[in-house]
């Protein structure tokens, strides 16, 4: 079959130690786990790996920096495809605003006061935070071991996925929340 032709064919071309990779839809036909075995490889592969690919949960496993073509650019970005899509849609969102209105809004606004202490409810927050940050990373674990699990049952693995990214998303506005307390702390 193709996937199995494609699984031998990738299988010569990473037995010969190559210096570079230049891969075009590599998950394409492959199970999950020969595709598994790819992210692990990648994930370890010493050399520069170039890979075209739409499979946004295989690019956020190997990507490192990505090259985005838009509007006729190409735009370089650090960090996996997720970070990419949050960048955007930040720079988008900022770019919708009303210059106006931002500058309206800036002059209503009172000076805040710099804080140099935590209230009780951020104190609250900062004696859990450390195990919600872990009950989120154990959560996101299972589930992607259970996408390892749903094998080609493409509808549970999209479901996973949503619930992956939701997480995670979770888990970044934690990590900030937990950048901002312990500045505080200290």
């Amino acid at each position: 079959s193709g996937g199995e032709k494609k699984r031998l064919y990738l299988l010569k071309l990473l037995l010969g130690k190559p210096n570079l990779l230049l891969l075009d839809e590599p998950t394409n036909d492959l199970d999950i786990a020969t595709l598994t075995v790819l992210e692990q490889f990648l994930q370890h592969f010493s050399g520069p790996v170039i890979t075209v690919s739409h499979d946004r949960y295989f690019l956020d496993k190997v990507a490192t920096k990505i090259l985005a073509f838009e509007e006729g650019d190409i735009r370089e970005f650090y960090g996996n495809y997720t970070d990419y899509l949050d960048e955007k849609a930040f720079i988008d969102h900022q770019e919708d605003k009303d210059p106006l209105m931002v500058k309206v809004s800036a002059k209503a606004e009172k000076p805040k006061k710099s804080k140099d202490r935590m209230s009780y409810l951020e104190k609250q927050e900062w004696a859990t935070i450390e195990a919600d940050i872990a009950e989120l990373e154990e959560t996101i674990s299972r589930l992607e071991e259970a996408m390892q699990d749903c094998g080609s049952d493409f509808a549970a693995l999209s479901e996973l996925q949503e619930e992956v990214d939701t997480q995670n998303e979770r888990l970044l506005e934690k990590y900030e929340r937990y950048d901002y307390l312990s500045e505080l702390e200290t």
